[in-house]
């Protein structure tokens, strides 16, 4: 979602925190503004706005309403974000289905994504809210031990990317987080379940 779509929720949640409550009408109008963001879609705005409307104004009966109305925002965004974590998640199958016939037939996995257009993706798939998914391919072994003719071991360096990495770090782009901010991690088309990849070994080519 656009910052700027959140500026109005915001304005209001100032008002909310920084006037004072002598004005009757206050905790009704802010009801009443919670409710439009939550008609138009807008449920986590909503919902904010409910819960410091029932903090700031727990004995008004917009409070009292606004908690009646957070069990069924809370239903709606709680289904909201499943169902958002599991179009993620179809999208990086398809990238994983993509990227496994790509080294079937290459025998490594590509250097970026958009390789995979358009033999393998009509188009790379995007999170629900407009980002891009995060690969990074990598060798495994970057140094490999070889003998020719039973002579002495050699090592050699190899190039082929025989791994990868593929993130979505949820709405923020930042590690961590819960709801649509949590990370979906993947590594070599299997789920990664640690909070963070292992690092890379060392020495990666440059390619």
């Amino acid at each position: 979602m656009h910052p700027s779509r959140f500026a109005p929720a915001l304005v209001l949640l100032v008002m909310l925190t920084a006037c004072s409550s002598e004005d009757p009408r206050l905790p009704a109008n802010l009801y009443e503004e919670a409710r439009k963001l939550n008609l138009e879609g807008r449920s986590l705005e909503a919902r904010a706005m409910m819960k410091q409307l029932t903090e700031r104004y727990p004995d008004s009966e917009a409070a009292q309403q606004a908690k009646r109305d957070l069990y069924l925002i809370e239903a709606f965004v709680k289904r909201d974000v499943e169902d958002r974590q599991k179009l993620v998640r179809s999208a990086m199958k398809r990238i994983t289905d993509a990227l496994i016939r790509y080294k079937t037939k290459k025998s490594e996995y590509p250097v970026s994504l958009n390789d995979l257009m358009p033999e393998y993706l009509d188009q790379v798939p995007e999170t629900p809210w407009g980002h891009p998914f995060l690969y990074r391919p990598y060798v495994s072994r970057p140094i490999e031990d070889y003998q020719v003719n039973r002579g002495p071991t050699k090592q050699k360096l190899n190039t082929k990317f025989d791994g990868y990495y593929l993130a979505c770090l949820g709405t923020d782009l930042r590690p961590g987080g819960e709801g649509l901010a949590a990370d979906i991690l993947i590594k070599d088309g299997a789920p990664w379940n640690e909070p963070a990849f292992p690092p890379l070994p060392q020495p990666q080519p440059i390619r």
